[in-house]
């Protein structure tokens, strides 16, 4: 079975699979070295059927690391385990060149129990910021809050602490992507950024642009921004919105809901002139100049973008490096 992608949430998998009796490993990308293909914090769930969800490297060692997982479940023992490889056998071993990880394999139920993985879960579930951290020196496991390690949930950045023992596995909300106007950008944007992990909503009054057919799979809300998002979860940092109907009437609600959160990232579609009169709209509605200035307009990383496609890779480009850098 092919491993799926980070959009599944494993540890809930794992933690099903554990409970419906079938047996379940959940296993951690712990350390890198060189070019390895999965970042530190990378999971991989597997079933005592040898069934798999997610990924450790994108390639043959996930073969090993199932291998090992039955081990794990025989025993009832966490290991972790090593993959380097040189240059030359890099691609057979599904390893970029010179790259090395290390791999934390732990049965559920016996070395990880289930009771810390139900936490884990719901914390995940509930969008809150929650922080697995496993000492692989006497083997005991905890769950720690944001407090604890402020920089790593802010980088989103797992790894060894400061023992060089205790792994540190960092579990942040979801992205959620919020979009305004269901336009032929919106088309383009909303399938690249749901691959890029962002939980997606669409919002447009205008029942004849916002239909399934034209984003199928898509979670659509008919209906003005201001009142879509004062029945959702409120916009955290770990959201963002974008506008692109070029009607004050929908775009304007959204902008203002966002604007009044810690949202990371704020943008509209438009001209410098389009974006001038805005300016004029919302430093009326009683919004600062500094405040105003979170809004990335004209949207996007200046690509010379013309068609609706390319505008939306400049959007996402732009979303990206706002969240990876806080622009």
């Amino acid at each position: 079975m092919e491993p799926v992608d980070d959009l599944q949430d494993i540890p809930a998998i794992a933690l099903a699979w554990h409970r419906e009796g079938r047996g379940a490993v959940l296993a951690h990308v712990v350390e890198t070295w060189g070019s390895a293909p999965r970042p530190v914090g990378a999971m991989l769930a597997v079933s005592g059927r040898g069934e798999i969800a997610g990924s450790v490297s994108g390639g043959c060692v996930e073969g090993a690391v199932v291998a090992e997982a039955e081990a794990a479940l025989a025993d009832g023992q966490a290991r972790i385990m090593e993959f380097g490889v040189s240059d030359e056998a890099a691609f057979a071993a599904g390893l970029a060149c010179g790259g090395r990880i290390r791999v934390l394999v732990e049965p559920v139920g016996a070395a990880l129990s289930e009771a810390l993985l139900a936490e884990l879960t719901a914390a995940r579930a509930a969008r809150r910021p929650i922080a697995y951290l496993v000492d692989t020196a006497r083997w005991q496991r905890r769950l720690e809050g944001p407090e604890a390690h402020p920089e790593r949930f802010r980088a989103d950045r797992s790894g060894f602490g400061e023992d060089g023992a205790t792994f540190i596995s960092i579990h942040n909300p979801p992205l959620r992507l919020y979009v305004v106007g269901a336009v032929h950008i919106a088309q383009a944007l909303i399938p690249m950024a749901q691959l890029a992990g962002h939980d997606v909503t669409l919002i447009d009054p205008r029942a004849t642009f916002a239909t399934p057919e034209r984003f199928p799979g898509t979670d659509i809300r008919e209906d003005y921004a201001d009142d879509v998002l004062a029945d959702e979860p409120p916009l955290d940092a770990r959201s963002a919105l974008v506008t692109f109907s070029h009607d004050p009437k929908i775009d304007d609600p959204g902008l203002i809901a966002a604007l009044r959160s810690p949202a990371y990232y704020i943008g509209a579609l438009g001209s410098r002139r389009t974006h001038a009169r805005r300016v004029e709209r919302l430093t009326v509605a009683g919004f600062s100049a500094d405040e105003i200035a979170r809004i990335h307009a004209p949207i996007g990383l200046d690509i010379g973008a013309r068609s609706p496609a390319e505008i939306a890779i400049s959007t996402l480009a732009e979303l990206t490096r706002a969240l990876r850098r806080g622009a």
